[in-house]
This record gives structure tokens, sequence and C-alpha cells, in this order.
């Protein structure tokens, strides 16, 4: 028991450290800017978010072991068992959907919701369960017709490896089936939606090379290539995500927005090399910096576009060209 007892504490050590990485979600524009202005009728962009977090949070804990080690424990069957039935209660999130289902039970908890909740949690736990693909998935980005080509697929892939993405995702998805499916939405009904697109986006423009690490950073400096053009990948991949995800709501207005949100965020990504977390919400630069970067791109979004565009692509090439000098 003693075995289990020391395994189960370094489990709980472990899980703390992991959750103390989701702290990073009160340094995000997308959950500041929505607390602050939206208050209260920012419900369901608190649900979206709540949502997202939830799913990473509901991993096996077990998993934080490598198989190969867990091999070789001196633990018998019988501990093994024990170790795997009460694993799953080092993670807080198997309190909570005990403590939901206890409300259910008393009716202050309708069976869908906790359904929902539920499918969310075991579908975290199961998919963390399953082996990874030898070359993963991420890896299936398709190629670019140009010399950045692999630049772009690595930017991509770490953008997918973030939660500001799937984030976007959500309500990118949730408003086009809305139009899809539910009554006609106003015309404008969709800028707002395309602002609340690349602000959940906008964050991670201000630390573009924060998933690179020190050692990425080295071996962009020996490449053969210009800085702007290191920092064009990245922008490359982050205007990709933004544009197809933006397409189903006000793409013109979604693309004034992006390019400054990536503008404003040039300086913060080359300037504070802020290293971040994957599978987490992107740590933006301050509350302030942030709330004027989601200012620009929401007034950059709301103005008649044939006046906004033209200044918006030159701030971004101005942008790009700065910085890029700077970052080499």
């Amino acid at each position: 028991m003693a075995r289990l007892v020391a395994i189960l504490g370094a489990l709980w050590r472990a899980q703390r450290r992991d959750q103390k990485s989701f702290e990073s979600v009160a340094s995000n524009n997308f959950f500041f800017v929505s607390a602050i202005f939206l208050q209260k009728a920012g419900t369901f962009i608190y649900l979206i978010l709540g949502l997202v977090v939830l799913f990473p949070m509901s991993t096996d804990p077990l998993r934080k072991i490598p198989r190969s080690r867990l091999t070789l424990w001196p633990l018998d069957a019988g501990e093994r068992r024990l170790l795997r039935a009460i694993s799953p209660w080092v993670n807080p999130v198997t309190w909570v959907m005990a403590g939901l289902a206890v409300w259910m039970a008393r009716g202050s908890v309708s069976l869908g919701l906790w359904a929902l909740i539920a499918g969310i949690i075991a579908v975290g736990f199961v998919l963390s369960e399953i082996p990874a693909p030898a070359h993963g998935m991420l890896r299936r980005v398709p190629p670019f017709p140009t010399a950045l080509n692999h630049l772009i697929r690595k930017n991509l892939r770490e953008m997918f490896a973030t939660l500001d993405f799937y984030c976007a995702l959500v309500v990118s998805l949730a408003a086009s089936l809305f139009r899809l499916f539910g009554p006609p939405l106003p015309p404008d009904a969709l800028v707002p939606l395309t602002i609340l697109v690349v602000l959940a986006l906008s964050s991670y423009a201000q630390c573009l090379f924060g998933l690179d690490g020190e050692g990425g950073l080295g071996r962009y400096r020996l490449l053969p290539l210009a800085g702007w053009q290191i920092l064009a990948a990245k922008d490359a991949a982050f205007l990709l995500i933004a544009i197809l995800l933006t397409l189903p709501l006000a793409p013109i207005p979604g693309l004034s927005a992006t390019l400054v949100a990536l503008a404003l965020g040039h300086g913060p990504s080359v300037n504070e090399h802020r290293a971040q977390t994957r599978w987490r919400f992107s740590c933006g630069a301050s509350v302030i910096y942030g709330v004027i970067q989601a200012g620009a791109l929401a007034m950059a979004a709301t103005n008649d576009q044939r006046i906004v565009l033209g200044p918006a692509v030159l701030a971004f090439m101005g942008s790009l060209a700065y910085y890029g000098r700077r970052f080499k």
C-alpha cells in the first residue's frame, strides 16, 4: 500500500502543476475582454471557454507516467488494478462530475447537461489512452508552393496545438450551424461574431514564437532567410486559419481585423520571447496591451472596409518589415 500512496502522491503533484498552467486563460484576450465588456451577456462565451478547457483537463492522470516506466515498477496485478481504479480520482474533474451527479439526482442539474459534460470528460479520458500515430495527425498538413513551405506547415501545427484555435473554431462552427439551421441572422450580427473569432486568436499573435523554445529561436537565426521571411511564415499560418474561420461570417472585415491584430502582435512576439505551453490558451503581453489590440481589431472590422482595408494592409506590411529586421 505504501507504494501506491507514493505513486498517487506523485500523480497529485503532477496534476496540480498541470492545472496551474491553465491560469494563462486569465491573460488571454478572449477571456478578459469578454469579462469586461460582455459581463452577464457573455454567458455563451464563458460556456465555450469552459468546454474548451474541460477537454484537456479530462485526461487520464496515469498518462503522465511513461508506459515503459510503469511496466518496470514492482507492482503486483492487484496493486495495478487498484491503481487503475483510484487514479482517476486524482483528477479534480472526476470530483466535479460526481458533484454534478448528486445535483442531478436532486433535480438541480438537468440530465441532458450532465450527459453533455460527462460525454466531453469521457472523450477526453478515452482519447488520452489512445496511442498517438507514428507521424501524428498534425503532420498531415498539405504542402504550400513556396520556399517557406515547411515553416508554414510547422507554424500551422503549432497553432493547432493551442486552445485559442479550438475556441475560435467552436465560435465559427456554432455561428455557421446557426446560419444554416436557425432563423435568419441580421447582417449586422455577422461582424460581431467575426470579431469574436479573431479575438479568440489574437493573443497568439502576441507570442508567435512562444512554442518554439530557445532552441527554436537559435535555429531560426541559422537559417538562410531574412527575419521578415521567418515572421511572414508565422503570419501566413495565422492568416490562413483566421481567413478559413471567418469565411462563413464576414471575411473582409475578418481580414482587416486579422491584419491589425498581427501588426500589433509583432512587437511583443519579437521583443518579448514568452514561452507558451501546448494545449493551453496563449498568454498576452499584458491586459492593457490586449485591450488596445482588441479595440483596434474591433474598429478595423466595424468601419467601412473601403477605407479600412488599405491602411490595415499598410500597417501590417510596415510592422512586418520593421520587426523582421529586429528579429535577425
